[in-house]
């Protein structure tokens, strides 16, 4: 009875700042838990009822794991999981240097108007949706008026139809990922660098570190803890890639398929063409689940090796 009333009196003390994250609840709960009842769709034949969304999932038979035999018992099973997955390794180790590196040559920064044009202008693209990305893109790889093309005729070279080539792609992806997404990831290291106390520096020029010194023997080790938990995160959606950029930035273009097709475009194409909900929702479930284990095993491994850096 007392464990009761203590938790109801730490309840009243801090009203306010449970009000405070009530909306955040809410929204947590509304988007994230009630949703997941829907997930059972992925072990149904899934059919449309006249009295609405639960009806058609009661009514719906139940088949077991017949999506997802279907869903990787296809010729393209092969390719999606492998784009999917070297793409994220890419994202996840490029996208880390780079964020890390940016952040770190801002903090060096002396002017603070100028380090804040640098910022915002690096932060501009995340911003965009992948639609407007896209044609930027075009804007340099349309085969009669794109810049490149145009810069190969000044050369006399033959114009390249860039859409129809899946060779170039891997580079292209993964050069837009990074322009679109350095700048917003490279803004949390700045936050803990900026946060670092400057004794450290102070003491490492006394012992006459250099710059690159310093940043490899203080920069890197106080934020290391910080680099360790993002990058769990990363791997648990290692399966997962985004729609946008895989659909909208190749134009759906079918040569470009081998290159550009992961589990999201391929699923988006399923759904569209034959109207399957129930393989859609049992590749979200693999998806979500692969995620999840892969968030445990990573976070179980640096806890082996150093507790304090784990994420739990």
């Amino acid at each position: 009875m007392g464990h009761i009333k203590q938790f109801g009196k730490n309840l009243y003390d801090n009203r306010i700042w449970l009000l405070m994250t009530l909306p955040g609840l809410i929204w947590l709960i509304v988007l994230k838990y009630i949703p997941m009842f829907g997930q059972v769709i992925a072990f149904k034949d899934f059919r449309f009822h006249a009295d609405g969304f639960l009806a058609s999932v009661i009514h719906s038979d139940w088949i077991g794991f017949e999506n997802f035999k279907f869903l990787f018992s296809t010729n393209d099973a092969y390719i999606i999981t492998r784009n999917t997955v070297l793409y994220n390794l890419v994202f996840i180790v490029l996208g880390l240097i780079l964020a890390v590196a940016v952040a770190v040559i801002l903090s060096e920064l002396t002017k603070q108007k100028l380090a804040k044009i640098y910022q915002t202008g690096m932060l501009f693209p995340h911003f965009l949706s992948w639609v407007v990305v896209s044609y930027f893109v075009f804007a340099f790889l349309s085969v009669d008026k794109g810049l490149f093309n145009s810069v190969l005729g000044y050369f006399q070279i033959d114009p390249v139809s860039w859409y129809n080539e899946p060779s170039f792609w891997p580079y292209f992806i993964v050069a837009v990922s990074q322009w679109k997404g350095v700048g917003f990831s490279s803004i949390v290291y700045l936050a803990a660098i900026v946060g670092i106390d400057r004794t450290y520096y102070e003491a490492a020029m006394i012992d006459g570190a250099s710059k690159w010194q310093q940043i490899w023997n203080v920069t890197i080790p106080m934020i290391m803890p910080l680099i360790i938990i993002l990058t769990i995160l990363n791997i648990g959606s290692i399966f997962s890639a985004d729609f946008g950029l895989f659909y909208q930035i190749p134009r759906d273009s079918g040569p470009l398929y081998p290159v550009t097709n992961v589990i999201d475009t391929y699923v988006y194409r399923g759904l569209m063409s034959m109207g399957d909900i129930g393989m859609s929702t049992a590749a979200g479930l693999y998806q979500a689940t692969v995620g999840f284990i892969l968030i445990l095993l990573t976070n179980y491994i640096v806890r082996k090796i150093d507790e304090e850096n784990a994420l739990f």
